[in-house]
């Protein structure tokens, strides 16, 4: 299954109580189930925006890892990376901030970027 994770909502008590409604009549086995639909139609809804938008602006759609020697090879063929990911973007626990800002021209995450502290505040300015 791929990775998740968790997000808040906040509705207002009309609209919590029709969904519990649905839920109480096995429309849906609970409000996760429900916001989870939810979600997934309006993503379907708006497939053709979303490809659209993919194709133009060069994202990378999924999950994205790189380490240590992926952005070292980078840096001695003196290259960087413009990294666009819907996603997750993952970059190895043991890649200084030295290292990625020599090797990252730019950063856009829509989704969830894990790396370090250190590395997360100084591509943050990108």
């Amino acid at each position: 299954m791929a990775e998740t994770e968790k997000i808040t909502i906040n509705m207002n008590v009309v609209d919590l109580g029709k969904v519990d409604l649905l839920v109480d009549q096995g429309f849906y086995s609970n409000r996760t189930d429900f916001i989870r639909s939810s979600i997934r139609n309006q993503l379907a809804t708006h497939a053709a925006d979303l490809e659209s938008l993919l194709v133009r602006k060069e994202f990378v759609v999924g999950v994205v890892k790189y380490s240590r020697k992926e952005l070292e090879k980078l840096l001695a063929s003196n290259e960087k990376v413009e990294m666009k990911i819907i996603g997750l973007l993952i970059l190895d626990e043991d890649i200084d901030v030295e290292l990625a800002v020599k090797t990252i021209k730019s950063l856009q995450v829509k989704g969830v970027f894990k790396a370090n502290a250190a590395v997360k505040q100084a591509l943050g300015k990108l």
